[in-house]
């Protein structure tokens, strides 16, 4: 057994460049989970950098100067940004507090539809049956009225603190973009100079996150404007806010599509019922959903690196659970890096013939 462990050991982790790898990874690691949240504008900043780099780097190869490029890059970037605050967000907060106050009409119309059942189909479900899941319908939009009334009440402070940020990391942001090399030569520093596998690493998921951050970010933006279009032309309420969700669904793969499906259909059964415009709606809906994934993905992604569907689920519950709305966001980007951590990992298999050969 001991030789086993000692074979194991020499073969992956006494390479000094596996060595320098596993200590910035536990490093990286570690910061994240210590002060994920004390650091959360400097990593929001440096994430929306990254994003903002590719655009930068388009210009400056059309001969424009980085500081030209930069400030070009920036303010677009701002201008979006006070389309979101002043115009999407008043407008979906809007038709969030609309909602809520059709829910009880809902709830009765849906209570009408399930005490029909039981007369309908005696033998598979019964009254009792029926009346207990009223009663929990009810408690459960009643915990989450409750629960968005507590919330806006106890975001009073929040509020102050994303008004902080809405001031940082704008600020941040710029100078990650205008001093890039200048961060870039003060980190390298601290790094041994010797260091192949993580260049090459860096290398590689380097141009696969971008790619797909930036590829995701067009999808949620293409998806979710289709999706409003549609909604806008069928006349079906609260357009804005279920193409919201239609677009941020695009976010988690296989699951994102199947959930937002129900407030869609939810939506359009109470405003029309079973008539052909809920038809029109749901079948139109469906062909968005398909040429998505049929199509759009591919065009986006085609440089991506191709995952199980089984790995992608279980980066999304584990990177979700550890990091929240961005680890969904980057499950995918954080699996192709463990695949390439695990594909370049340096081993020494003469270790393993020296021990084969001893015994």
């Amino acid at each position: 057994m001991f030789d086993f462990i000692s074979s194991w050991y020499r073969r992956y982790f006494t390479d000094p460049q596996a060595a320098l790898l596993v200590v910035l990874l536990f490093l990286g690691a570690a910061i994240l989970l210590t002060m994920g949240k004390m650091l959360a504008p400097l990593l929001a900043a440096l994430i929306i950098a990254y994003l903002l780099e590719g655009a930068v780097l388009k210009l400056e190869g059309k001969r424009f100067s980085r500081l030209w490029a930069v400030s070009l890059v920036y303010l677009l970037f701002v201008a979006f940004m006070l389309f979101i605050l002043f115009g999407l967000m008043p407008l979906l907060s809007k038709q969030v507090s609309q909602f809520f106050q059709e829910v009880p009409d809902m709830i009765n119309n849906g209570q009408d539809l399930l005490l029909r059942l039981p007369g309908q189909y005696p033998e598979f479900i019964s009254e009792e049956y029926i009346s207990q899941l009223i009663i929990t319908i009810r408690q459960g939009f009643s915990e989450l009225g409750r629960s968005v009334l507590s919330l806006s009440v106890a975001s009073i402070p929040a509020i102050i603190t994303v008004l902080v940020y809405l001031v940082l990391v704008p600020l941040m942001i710029f100078f990650f973009l205008k001093d890039k090399s200048i961060i870039l030569d003060w980190l390298g520093r601290f790094l041994p100079k010797e260091r192949r596998l993580v260049n090459e690493i860096w290398t590689e998921m380097d141009a696969q996150i971008g790619n797909y951050v930036r590829g995701k970010f067009n999808e949620i933006i293409i998806v979710g404007a289709v999706s409003y279009i549609l909604f806008v032309i069928l006349g079906l309420n609260y357009a804005s806010l279920l193409a919201m969700l239609v677009g941020l669904s695009v976010l988690i793969p296989y699951i994102g599509a199947a959930v937002v499906t129900l407030p869609v259909a939810f939506v359009a059964y109470f405003q029309w019922g079973i008539s052909s415009d809920f038809t029109w709606l749901m079948f139109s809906y469906l062909v968005i959903q398909f040429l998505d994934g049929n199509v759009l993905v591919p065009i986006l992604f085609s440089e991506a690196v191709n995952l199980h569907p089984v790995a992608i689920i279980v980066a999304i519950l584990v990177f979700g659970g550890l990091w929240g709305f961005w680890g969904v966001f980057f499950a995918i980007p954080l699996a192709t890096l463990v695949k390439a951590l695990i594909n370049v990992w340096p081993t020494h298999e003469s270790d393993d013939t020296t021990l084969t050969g001893r015994t």
